[in-house]
């Protein structure tokens, strides 16, 4: 697909690492392999979580490389933002769950990635930001949405109008993220909650996660519905079946993911 992005299948797991040194910035590659690796991920039923982690021990990811911008073409501008939109709202869509392990600076770009994500742990050094109105530019890959949905619209102005610069125990302290633990554990523990996935049914995860993001654009009692006719729906799948029967006889269950 592409080298800036490594891909390893671990059982239910796919972690995924980006891989463009020094400071795993995207480009227009990466970008469009992210969206079709969720795109082949969401297809193959053996896949339950997705961990994202960066390459290195300083950057989880820096963004955008932004020599792309110096020109100030407005042709290269829409592109990329529309790479970067289609790319991390597909990951945002992704019908398992995403697991953000940040591991060192996410700026810009690389803090859109994990805030697309669905859980993120942060390494106690990590540092955050969405620094792109210091150059003239400004969050396009949801960025301005997603830190409002996580942490208000306070924390979010002082991040980016402020282009405040915040630590792993603020980002904790603010509902950024979801842990912090010491440096070099941050894939440790994601993988531990990627594990934790796999004793769930993959199609209650998925079914649950729809209704969890569901708030973003519906009213609460829309939500209400819904949740009552997917629950009656996964009446229609195996892993209901084998779920109850296998609590009731006391057994591990055996997911088919269907």
């Amino acid at each position: 697909m592409t080298d800036k992005l490594i891909v390893e299948k671990r059982g239910s797991i796919a972690l995924l690492t980006m891989n463009n040194p020094p400071a795993n910035t995207w480009t227009e590659e990466s970008l469009k392999g992210l969206k079709t690796l969720v795109e082949e991920l969401n297809a193959d039923r053996d896949i339950y979580s997705l961990v994202i982690t960066g390459q290195g021990e300083k950057f989880f990811s820096a963004g955008a490389d932004l020599n792309l911008f110096a020109e100030g073409d407005r042709s290269v501008a829409r592109d990329i933002a529309r790479y970067f939109g289609e790319a991390f709202e597909t990951l945002s869509q992704f019908r398992g769950v995403s697991i953000a392990a940040i591991n060192g600076f996410a700026m810009g770009g690389g803090l859109e990635v994990a805030l697309a994500c669905d859980i993120r742990i942060a390494e106690e050094q990590s540092q955050m930001a969405l620094p792109e109105a210091k150059v003239g530019l400004l969050p396009c890959a949801g960025g301005t949405q997603n830190l409002t949905m996580l942490v208000g619209e306070g924390w979010t102005k002082r991040m980016i109008l402020c282009g405040e610069r915040i630590k792993a125990a603020k980002a904790q302290e603010i509902g950024l993220v979801e842990e912090v633990v010491p440096q070099g554990q941050a894939l440790e523990k994601a993988l531990e909650l990627a594990a934790n996935v796999a004793q769930q049914s993959p199609t209650a995860v998925a079914s649950c996660k729809k209704l969890i993001q569901n708030n973003r654009t519906q009213h609460w009692d829309a939500g209400y519905i819904l949740e009552r006719e997917l629950f009656v729906d996964l009446f229609f799948t195996e892993d209901q079946k084998e779920g109850v029967n296998a609590f009731l006889d006391k057994r591990a269950p055996q997911w088919k993911n269907r």
